[in-house]
């Protein structure tokens, strides 16, 4: 059979466009099938927006806390319009070059709705006044569908009062006192972007304890320098019943209190946008709207592969990249899995955090003879002389073989840092070789060759 691509691929962000360059080196032709803007959620609706937001909110910050340095500033004033359209900027930019560099190497992107007819059968929808709708045929198709924000039942969003973090990177309004429902990711940065604005906000998050995703020593470190030192209010074990847009925007918790505020962002995670795709018409069913693969990105349908958020694996852009390198390297036959334990990530926010492996109850739970080293930057003397001292790192290890299990930190430069120590963890390294590392000094990355070090003397 001859078909139209060797691969298509149904989705256009981070992961798909890594997976396209990919197969595009391998000399495969290629083809992608984007509904919305090319560059998906992480570049037009996500990472790179928030983070234009969070380099102005960091600016301010140490702006503000200059003077322990010795040094002096005046009055410091924003523009709010010019903050959001440095973000608006930065994000048509990075579009225009992921356009270019596929373009540049021939493949050949299309627009409108993707749907299966089959494993290696797609049916193209431009929409309304987009022309025909087309049907091409692969010999490998991916999925990189990616996801959008979850909205819970009884929250209504209207873009304006009560919007999710696909709004809020637009920054179009400063409220003066916002509701973030969410402590995970999402919610930390943006409140550290909104409360650097100067805008108050009342944080709700539904589980025990505030960022229950993260290490517990690191949430509770973070709760103090990133919530409880700002004007920030919190509401722990309580849900949001109901949310009404409106001015007021109204929030009815589970205890019967009803809130007011100027704006509402539902911060709660991420759904996989997998409807319409016709997966029916190969026989997958999904799991609570996941795709199921297995370690190679393959599905149960023979030349259908997913990769990304749509699978469920870790729902981070760069972990959708390699995911999609895997799955290209499986088509060509050679066999590729990814290591999740070494993927590491971060939250931008000031200080920043960065994780990567397991956190100490997971290694528990596993069964590992865990051992813990917690050192601080108040002890590392780059940190001292910059004046940045709040935070720590955590390394998590076995004790029986001294791995490398996961690493924790929070504090300047986290999401650098972490880097580190996922390339130790993708080794499987051992904590007696890591504490003979020659790590330059005076540098931040002593945290790391401290913990090492101390790790090494009690195992």
């Amino acid at each position: 059979m001859a078909f139209d691509y060797d691969l298509l691929i149904i989705g256009c962000g981070v992961g798909g466009h890594g997976a396209a360059l990919h197969a595009v080196a391998h000399k495969l032709k290629v083809a992608v099938v984007e509904a919305r803007d090319l560059g998906g959620t992480c570049i037009n609706r996500g990472c790179i927006p928030s983070k234009a937001l969070l380099a102005a909110a960091g600016r301010l910050r140490v702006l503000r806390a200059s003077e322990h340095l010795g040094i002096s500033v005046g009055e410091i004033r924003f523009d709010r319009a010019k903050i959001a359209h440095h973000a608006a900027s930065v994000v048509d930019k990075i579009r225009a070059d992921l356009t270019r560099s596929l373009q540049k190497l021939g493949v050949t992107i299309l627009h409108g709705h993707a749907r299966l007819k089959g494993s290696q059968t797609v049916e193209i929808d431009p929409g309304e006044g987009g022309g025909e709708v087309q049907v091409l045929t692969a010999r490998e198709v991916m999925i990189a569908s990616g996801s959008q924000p979850f909205v819970p039942p009884g929250m209504v969003t209207d873009g304006k009062s009560v919007y999710t973090s696909d709004e809020g990177v637009r920054l179009e309004h400063l409220p003066e006192h916002i509701c973030i429902i969410g402590s995970g990711y999402i919610g930390l940065e943006f409140s550290d972007v909104y409360t650097a604005l100067g805008s108050k906000v009342t944080m709700i998050e539904a589980l025990d304890r505030l960022m229950p995703g993260f290490d517990p020593d690191i949430a509770r470190l973070a709760a103090r320098l990133l919530v409880k030192s700002r004007d920030i209010d919190t509401k722990v074990g309580v849900f949001a019943k109901k949310v009404t847009p409106g001015q007021p925007a109204t929030v009815e918790l589970s205890t019967g209190e009803v809130l007011q505020f100027d704006a509402v962002l539902v911060a709660c995670g991420r759904t996989p946008d997998t409807k319409n795709l016709g997966l029916e018409s190969v026989g997958i069913e999904t799991a609570r709207g996941f795709i199921p693969v297995d370690g190679r990105m393959a599905t149960a349908a023979e030349h259908l592969w997913a990769i990304g958020d749509a699978t469920g694996k870790m729902m981070l852009a760069h972990a959708a990249a390699a995911q999609g390198i895997v799955a290209v390297d499986n088509m060509l036959g050679h066999e590729r899995t990814i290591d999740y334990r070494a993927i590491p990530a971060a939250c931008f926010t000031h200080p920043e955090i960065g994780f990567v492996g397991l956190t100490e109850p997971q290694a528990k739970e596993q069964g590992y003879k865990v051992g813990v080293v917690r050192t601080y930057f108040g002890g590392n003397s780059k940190a001292i002389a910059q004046g940045d001292t709040e935070g720590m790192a955590k390394l998590v290890y076995d004790q029986t073989t001294g791995e490398l299990l996961g690493c924790h930190i929070i504090g300047p430069e986290a999401s650098l840092l972490v880097a580190e120590a996922a390339q130790a963890i993708a080794g499987r390294d051992r904590i007696e070789r890591l504490a003979h590392l020659v790590h330059t000094h005076p540098t931040l990355s002593e945290i790391l060759d401290e913990g090492y070090k101390r790790a090494a003397t009690v195992l």
